[in-house]
């Protein structure tokens, strides 16, 4: 149902009076109008007001009954807008988000724009000004935000009231015919040229009254006086034109205007819907390990190596703790197949002692809701997210959809596996590759009897303590498949998030996340010149964030790029700050604090990779490097200043120099806890090897800073100060300081 305004009529009022007239006036049956044109007159006739003696009447409000239908005002083209108006757009509590939308009146008539926020019970929460930002083409944004930011954790107390926020929030945008702006604008001129000045004069004073009486404007008593007052000014003849003028045309009545315009033809858009979600469904760290490494040591008896647990895994939580990870990330913790088990760097034979890879899941001992006997039971799995909880950490578990050929699917349910014309179940390839020791899934044959045992063992995983799940290769399934299970997931668990480790094509990316996949694992690995960056930090922070979240890792166990490979710490250190940076959410493999960054030849991989062989690893050798510190930082600098982002407020600053990297990320004052505006200012030198210098272009309007003081940079990586104006000169050395993340002060 269309908004209305107190301006405009009730529908059953109009109705009401339509009837009466036609009861008094009809005389004999007449022809019968269509039910459009007789709503549309019906409202006309209701809606129109009086004409005023002084000027020209206002704009009425006219209301809106069909989807089709426009309002005196023309509100079209808002952004984002949900695809085929099925998939809302999706942000996190309390994140900002910008809104745009074409607002415009035939003629030369000035109009206005607002946008109103909803939440899932239709209470208003927030009220916006829009800014005009391109005249010629109508467009008007805004600033908004659903609720306010939390870090409640899902089995903290404080998450009720997060849970209460959460659901479909709405997003009204009003245009409205600006009646004093269009009133100032030829007043100013009749003025200054003496044409037909009184007739001007009496009709801004009577706008002026029109407006200290009007309910829409919501002006507190002084207001009131201070319109009714110009409006006296105006209207004393005694005085000259200019000053009876200026007692409408001063700063405190563009606040007025500004805050509590007058309103004339107020006309509301459709409601257009928006998911929002639970704390760290976009703003997140991420840290992963392996828990057979954690703890693992050479047994000098044996000449072996003792793998680790998840009683010595408690280890990694600490670690991750300390560097201020909000997430710990876990492989596939499920028994491990004998048959065609791989080797050392996907060695296609195993030797004795080797481990084979966790993605190749199940065996005699069990499948995907089996606890490895290797790791413990799943008595220690609970006591492990137990501690988790307590360090504040949330545990997402892997869930890689594939058996191995001794899963006890394969025996229970052979009909869920593709075979050969020969009768064999077919393994995975993807010519010339081949898995020899995974078989695919074939949903073809039954997929309700599939997506039963995967909602199953996701629940039992769920009563376990995780509350996240990141999905290998999801885009290798029916997106429907994902659609069914996630929503059957949700509906008992609406806290539980998926991440897709999806690399493909845009569509598929768009097309899950469209069900329920929150995060999406990306392709910022590979981005790596000044250009590259520029074009995927907008790309990620732009309207393509309000569906795919994408997630920053500089390595995975799957990924190691030449860069990371070249750069040595300095790499390291450049990349952790982009990641970090560069989105609300990031992750780190472990051994980045080592700086393990030793290819596979010919792979963009590492060798004696983790997926194959258990790591013995020398944490102690971590501070030789810098980067766990560098870690923390960054951690530490997205907590103290997580108002500054979000997946739609990046900014890039121009530079002088192809290595130096600048950007930005601004909330505006309005929309933060202090009333002060939030920005983070990211300079980074992309050369590991070079020191660089450039001057860094900062529109201090834009972010808020005037321009007569300049701009107090603090830099939160080394708390060094700095003054800032126009263009800046920055010089970056990667054995001295990779990057400059600075914090504009407010005092």
């Amino acid at each position: 149902m269309a908004v209305e305004e107190s301006a405009a009529p009730r529908n059953n009022e109009v109705k009401k009076s339509t009837a009466s007239k036609a009861g008094k006036t009809a005389k004999k049956p007449a022809a019968r109008k269509t039910t459009t044109t007789a709503k549309r007159a019906a409202a006309s006739r209701a809606a129109a007001p009086a004409r005023s003696i002084a000027g020209d009447a206002p704009a009425p409000s006219i209301a809106i009954n069909e989807p089709y239908e426009f309002g005196r005002v023309n509100v079209m083209d808002i952004t984002p807008n949900a695809e085929q108006g099925v998939y809302p757009a999706r942000v996190e509590l309390g994140e900002p988000f910008e809104v745009t939308a074409q607002v415009f009146i035939e003629g030369r008539t000035k109009v206005g724009a607002t946008a109103v926020v909803r939440n899932p019970r239709g209470k208003e929460t927030l009220r916006v000004p829009m800014t005009c930002v391109n005249a010629g083409l109508d467009r008007w944004v805004a600033t908004l935000m659903c609720g306010e930011h939390s870090d409640a954790k899902p089995w903290e107390k404080e998450y009720a009231a997060v849970k209460r926020q959460l659901g479909e929030w709405t997003v009204v945008i009003e245009g409205w015919e600006d009646a004093y702006v269009s009133w100032l604008h030829d007043a100013r001129i009749k003025v200054q040229v003496g044409d037909d000045v009184e007739n001007a004069l009496a009709a801004g004073a009577a706008l002026l009254e029109r407006w200290a009486a009007s309910a829409d404007a919501k002006l507190a008593a002084r207001d009131r006086k201070t319109l009714t007052q110009a409006a006296a000014v105006i209207a004393d003849v005694s005085l000259a034109p200019e000053q009876r003028l200026a007692a409408a045309d001063n700063a405190d009545i563009a606040e007025l205007h500004a805050t509590n315009p007058l309103r004339d033809g107020v006309s509301p858009s459709r409601p257009q819907r928006f998911k929002v979600e639970r704390p760290k469904s976009s703003f997140a760290a991420w840290y992963q390990f392996f828990p057979r490494s954690e703890g693992a040591y050479w047994d000098a008896e044996t000449g072996k190596i003792v793998q680790g647990t998840l009683k010595t895994s408690l280890t990694g939580l600490e670690r991750a703790a300390a560097q201020g990870f909000d997430i710990v990330y876990l492989p596939p913790i499920f028994p491990i197949g004998v048959t065609n088990r791989k080797g050392r760097n996907n060695a296609l034979v195993a030797g004795p002692d080797d481990p084979g890879s966790p993605f190749g899941i199940g065996s005699e001992l069990g499948g995907h809701d089996t606890v490895d006997p290797l790791l413990g039971d799943m008595d220690d799995f609970k006591a492990l997210t137990a501690r988790a909880h307590e360090l504040g950490l949330e545990i997402a578990l892997d869930f890689a959809l594939q058996c191995s050929p001794d899963h006890p699917w394969v025996k229970q349910h052979p009909e869920w596996f593709k075979h050969k014309a020969d009768g064999t179940i077919a393994f995975a390839e993807n010519p010339p590759k081949k898995y020899q020791d995974i078989y695919p899934i074939d949903f073809n044959a039954d997929m309700p009897g599939i997506e039963k045992e995967v909602e199953r063992i996701l629940n039992l995983w769920i009563e376990a303590g995780v509350t996240i799940f990141r999905i290998d290769n999801p885009h290798t399934k029916p997106v429907r498949f994902w659609q069914d299970v996630i929503a059957s997931v949700t509906k008992k668990h609406p806290e539980v998030l998926f991440l897709a480790e999806a690399f493909t094509r845009p569509g598929m990316m768009r097309a899950l996340s469209y069900v329920g996949f929150t995060q999406s694992h990306c392709y910022f690995p590979w981005r790596n010149t000044k250009e590259e960056l520029e074009e995927y930090l907008l790309t990620t922070n732009g309207d393509a964030g309000y569906y795919q979240h994408n997630t920053f890792w500089p390595t995975t166990p799957d990924i190691l790029t030449a860069y990371v490979r070249d750069n040595g710490i300095a790499g390291h250190a450049v990349r952790a700050v982009l990641a970090a940076m560069g989105s609300p959410s990031w992750g780190i493999y472990n051994g980045y604090e080592l700086i393990e960054n030793r290819q596979r030849p010919g792979f963009e991989e590492q060798i004696d990779n983790e997926k194959y062989e258990v790591k013995i690893r020398d944490w102690s050798r971590a501070d030789d490097f810098g980067i766990g510190a560098l870690l923390g930082s960054l951690n530490r600098i997205r907590r103290e200043h997580a108002e500054a982002f979000g997946y739609h407020n990046v900014r890039l600053l121009e530079t002088s120099d192809p290595n130096i990297l600048a950007f930005a990320r601004h909330t505006p004052a309005a929309l933060t806890s202090t009333g002060k505006p939030e920005t983070l200012v990211v300079v980074v030198n992309l050369d590991g090897h070079n020191a660089h210098q450039a001057m860094v272009h900062f529109e201090m309007p834009e972010f808020e800073v005037d321009p007569q003081w300049g701009a107090h940079m603090r830099d939160e990586l080394t708390g060094r100060d700095f003054a800032w104006s126009w263009d800046n000169f920055v010089s970056l050395a990667p054995w001295a300081d990779v990057a400059h993340i600075f914090h504009v002060v407010h005092n």
